[in-house]
């Protein structure tokens, strides 16, 4: 059994996130100009939650599969909660730009049924990673938050709650899906933000050959020289 809490204190933090984004984004108020413009709020919740489902399929679910006893029960227990989510995602994104098949459908009680599957999520994820944390390492654990944060960084920014989630299909499936929603994202103008980066490391000496950029340490400065020239 694990000790260290690194993982679960990386999922409750991001979904503290998320919460803030949805508190943010179901506060604003649509006007008739804003139809079809789409609203940063909004793009950015939708996105980020998209992100971090992905995240769980691309890193959390195969960790659970490979470590966790009755692995599959809990992976089948999960996926349609993800899925609940991600197919309300699609309708909020649907309702901002103002498609005529929302029209029925009134943004607070869109926003009620996303918070209670949001939270619904939660709680499952929240049981997949007590149940790794009692039969992986603490290597192990550290190992899949790392994984989840670069996941969340190549994630496709858009749900696709009909396409494979799990196995070598889900991950195909993600990476061609990722450069379609931004292209689509450009397209339709949204501010779907995104995770920061990972700094670029500098690079070695080999590489420095081959650039033709050689990086030199700095030389100290010579203070022989100056305090010859002093005393003079």
């Amino acid at each position: 059994m694990a000790t260290t809490t690194v993982l679960q204190d990386e999922v409750r933090h991001k979904h503290d996130e998320l919460a803030g984004r949805l508190a943010q984004a179901r506060s604003i108020i649509a006007r008739p100009e804003q139809t079809r413009r789409g609203c940063p709020p909004i793009d950015q919740f939708n996105a980020g939650t998209s992100r971090h489902l992905h995240a769980v399929d691309e890193a959390l679910l195969p960790a659970v599969s490979a470590h966790c006893e009755g692995s599959a029960d809990l992976i089948h227990e999960y996926l349609p909660a993800a899925r609940h989510l991600e197919v309300l995602l699609f309708h909020v994104k649907a309702h901002e730009y103002g498609s005529t098949w929302e029209t029925t459908h009134a943004w607070p009680t869109l926003w009620d049924e996303v918070e209670e599957a949001l939270i619904d999520q939660e709680e499952r994820e929240d049981e997949l990673v007590s149940r790794l944390a009692e039969e992986a390492s603490d290597d192990e654990l550290l190992l899949v938050a790392e994984r989840m944060a670069a996941a969340e960084r190549r994630a496709p920014s858009r749900p696709h709650p009909f396409l494979p989630h799990t196995g070598v299909a889900g991950k195909v499936v993600r990476r061609l899906a990722r450069p379609v929603d931004a292209v689509w994202d450009a397209f339709e103008g949204r501010s779907v933000g995104g995770p920061e980066p990972l700094p670029h490391k500098k690079p070695g000496l080999l590489w420095q050959y081959l650039l033709g950029d050689p990086r030199l340490p700095e030389e100290p400065a010579d203070d022989t020289r100056h305090n010859e020239s002093g005393d003079r």
